[in-house]
């Protein structure tokens, strides 16, 4: 399905269309998130079915119109700007991490946001296909996530001129990425941007088994079958895992969305809470019956969702 000019945005389709497609589209991520066994004999076969529902949700989501999608390669790292065609300025940039528990994810999959963000805030951005788990396991990402960091600065940008965004495990990622930079003494990103972030790999959080059948999305089976091929065996309560058990101390602003109705809402609610005690400036909005990263859906809710951000970006 393509958008022509004369056809209506997501958010104004009929409700029967766009009932239809909210229906494909969660099919979709419910193969993506049906890898449930971290069992190494059933690995191959659940993260096949996982990617390859990553694949269709990427066709089936018609992304933004008004903006060039720009793949490259820097090295071994596959990128691809999302750019506003009207004119707009090149300050500040968004650097986003997409989610797939670490496991499955493209730059197919990560345009779906991408667009998303490039239309709301007039802002360019950049996204990056990171290595996976399990084939490659922790801290993979989070190198990859530093090199797409380093990118940037080496175009000349600075670390202010940066948004960092992710959503699900992109939001884990952006959030270890912050704690790697605080670590090393360098400068933090002007913001972050998160979009129902995965911030306690124990599972701890009441909402992981309170909404495990309102939840359309993920499963508490899926979260420690994810983790432990992203990271077998460690302590999942380190803070480069769980950002909710990490020194949040001097992370920058930050914005928080997350729906009622997921497993990882009390990830975000508890993510709020500790950076308040770290004197963070931080928002978080958590919207009413909705799941696990609404904001790739054609609903209002998350054109609702596109404009806090953009409210965000630019006061």
């Amino acid at each position: 399905m393509r958008l022509g000019k004369k056809e209506a945005k997501p958010e104004e389709r009929t409700g029967e269309e766009g009932s239809r497609l909210t229906q494909a589209m969660l099919r979709a991520l419910r193969t993506i998130h049906s890898f449930s066994s971290p069992d190494p004999s059933d690995l191959l076969s659940g993260l096949q079915r996982q990617r390859a529902g990553q694949e269709l949700l990427g066709r089936l989501i018609t992304p933004e119109v008004g903006f060039r999608w720009e793949r490259f390669s820097n090295g071994r790292l596959e990128m691809a700007w999302a750019r506003p065609e009207r004119p707009h300025p090149d300050r500040p940039v968004i650097l986003y991490c997409h989610g797939g528990g670490y496991t499955s994810g493209n730059l197919g999959y990560a345009r779906i946001l991408a667009s998303k963000m490039a239309a709301a805030t007039s802002c360019e951005v950049l996204a990056f296909e990171y290595r996976l788990a399990p084939e490659n396991p922790y801290p993979a990402a989070i190198e990859d996530a530093v090199s797409a960091w380093d990118y940037l600065m080496y175009r000349g940008y600075g670390a202010r001129e940066v948004i960092l965004a992710g959503d699900s495990a992109g939001g884990n990622l952006a959030l270890a990425l912050a704690g790697r930079l605080k670590k090393k003494g360098r400068l933090l990103p002007r913001s972050l941007v998160l979009f129902s972030p995965w911030t306690d790999m124990t599972a701890s959080g009441g909402s992981v088994q309170e909404m495990r059948e309102k939840d359309p999305i993920i499963t508490p089976e899926y979260l420690v079958a994810v983790r432990e091929a992203y990271a077998p065996g460690a302590n999942y309560a380190a803070g480069e895992l769980s950002p909710i058990f990490a020194d949040l101390s001097g992370f920058p602003p930050t914005l928080l969305q997350v729906g009622e109705y997921e497993l990882l809402r009390d990830d975000a609610i508890r993510l709020k809470e500790i950076m308040d005690r770290a004197e963070v400036p931080c928002v978080l909005r958590c919207w009413p019956r909705m799941w696990h990263v609404f904001q790739m859906f054609p609903l209002k809710e998350s054109q609702q969702a596109m404009e806090q951000l953009r409210t965000f970006v630019w006061t």
